[in-house]
């Protein structure tokens, strides 16, 4: 027979799950509006964090996101923070914490990338592409965590942090040797958060998409030449779909990947099997 205090004690791991705070960089558009989507359809938040550079377009998302998670009153809100500036990093968690009183997931996506010849890469480009890709996720997991360590009633599946890499964490780029040493650098400072945080019951994990659907790989929807140049590298023979990642990102996050810590799942069609040795 279950005990009333076994019942208590389930009732209350089932409000902390339902009751979770996500924060979401990068999230008015492309694979962050998907995270948060795929967020507010789990029913496990309470309060989704929307952040963008543009607060109208920030706002815009986090009003549209709120129709999906309106049967388990989820709350939305809009922060505007510029992922590259320190400051804003800061202000975007602490925002967070002064509007919902904890956050129990931190998705690091907003990223950048640019195309150009490793001898014209100017010192501004590798500064500006490693201060959103590698140093804005670093500052705002660095100031989750001091908040995560304070919380109590954690999740029964740990606090989680998140972060969007690429298949280029592994596989070499030219003419984006900036992007290319970010991802790198994520995949390393992911490895190393996770050991270090384990024991404080903070996971964290990389998702590493392949070439998906969204407006930074938008010559692939103009330039059919240039698309059937990427597809020789996918096995699947498809672009992938935003949707495909958050699914993803929806699991490292949910208490079904709470054994998970320190990896890197690729969503990429099987662009890092090496295609070129297929039969």
């Amino acid at each position: 027979m279950t005990s009333q205090k076994t019942l208590e004690s389930n009732n209350q791991n089932n409000n902390i799950k339902r009751n979770k705070i996500a924060v979401v960089t990068g999230s008015s558009e492309g694979i962050g509006k998907s995270i948060a989507v795929a967020f507010a359809k789990s029913g496990d938040y309470s309060g989704i964090v929307i952040n963008s550079r543009k607060i109208n377009e920030a706002q815009r998302t986090a009003d549209e996101i709120k129709i999906y998670g309106a049967a388990n009153n989820l709350n939305t809100i809009a922060i505007q923070a510029d992922i590259s500036v320190e400051s804003e990093c800061i202000r975007l968690i602490e925002k967070t914490i002064e509007h919902f009183g904890r956050i129990d997931v931190l998705v690091n996506n907003a990223g950048i990338q640019k195309e150009i010849p490793f001898e014209e890469t100017a010192l501004d480009d590798w500064y500006k592409i490693i201060a959103v890709d590698l140093t804005g996720p670093f500052v705002c997991s660095r100031e989750a965590i001091k908040h995560m360590e304070k919380q109590q009633n954690f999740p029964p599946g740990g606090y989680c942090i998140i972060n969007i890499s690429s298949v280029h964490q592994t596989i070499p780029k030219p003419h984006y040797v900036p992007y290319a040493t970010s991802k790198a650098g994520i995949e390393m400072m992911t490895k190393t958060m996770a050991l270090e945080l384990a024991k404080k019951n903070i996971r964290a994990n990389l998702v590493a998409p392949g070439a998906i659907d969204t407006d930074m790989n938008k010559t692939l929807r103009d330039n059919k030449e240039e698309l059937k140049k990427v597809l020789k590298q996918i096995p699947i023979d498809r672009i992938g779909n935003p949707e495909e990642v958050a699914n993803v990102v929806e699991f490292l996050a949910s208490d079904k990947a709470s054994y998970i810590t320190g990896t890197t799942i690729y969503v990429d069609g099987g662009m890092t099997l090496y295609p070129s040795f297929a039969t």
